[in-house]
């Protein structure tokens, strides 16, 4: 008996450390491609963005979701577009009823730790405005993953572009 308690309790202190990195974070994974139906021989994919924002997260659930059904027939290219108060996400189907591209544009979401921390500690004393995110991918590859940020510290307006994993890519 006490050998099955220490046993669960090795377990449990496992499963715990092995969510937590050498920083103490826990380790944020790339979310895998989800195959939202078969064409032919060909598959539609479409790789969800590991979003902090409910908002956005809630139209990529409900993308996933989406049946395109016999809607596409007959077309050369059908789009779907889904829309919130904050932004949309188009998604453009070929005449087989595969998807080929879809673009993700939001405003004002929450955006991610590092992000944050990377632009209060290159430019301390700014602070954050408004953003966009952006999220472009053609036939399961991922072409564009940036937030549009801009930050103000008294008159000095300043437009950064940053990649989600905090990196500055421009600032205009």
């Amino acid at each position: 008996m006490k050998s099955l308690i220490i046993l669960f309790f090795f377990s449990i202190s496992f499963a715990v450390t092995a969510q937590v990195t050498e920083k103490g974070k826990i380790k944020i994974e790339e979310l895998p491609g989800v195959i939202i139906k078969r064409v032919g021989t060909d598959f539609s994919i479409y790789i969800p963005d590991n979003n902090p924002d409910q908002r956005v997260k809630m139209v990529e659930e409900k993308f996933i979701a989406y049946d395109l059904g016999k809607d596409a027939e007959g077309f050369e290219e059908y789009l779907v577009v889904m829309e919130v108060s904050n932004g949309s996400l188009t998604a453009t189907y070929n005449e087989n009823g595969k998807l080929v591209r879809v673009v993700e544009n939001f405003k004002n979401v929450k955006l991610p730790s590092d992000v944050i921390y990377s632009i209060y500690r290159t430019y301390p004393g700014y602070s954050i405005v408004n953003d966009r995110f952006l999220y472009t991918q053609e036939d399961g590859d991922i072409i564009k993953k940036q937030y549009n940020v801009k930050i103000k510290k008294d008159k000095d307006v300043i437009n950064l572009v940053v990649r989600p994993n905090g990196e500055i890519i421009k600032e205009r």
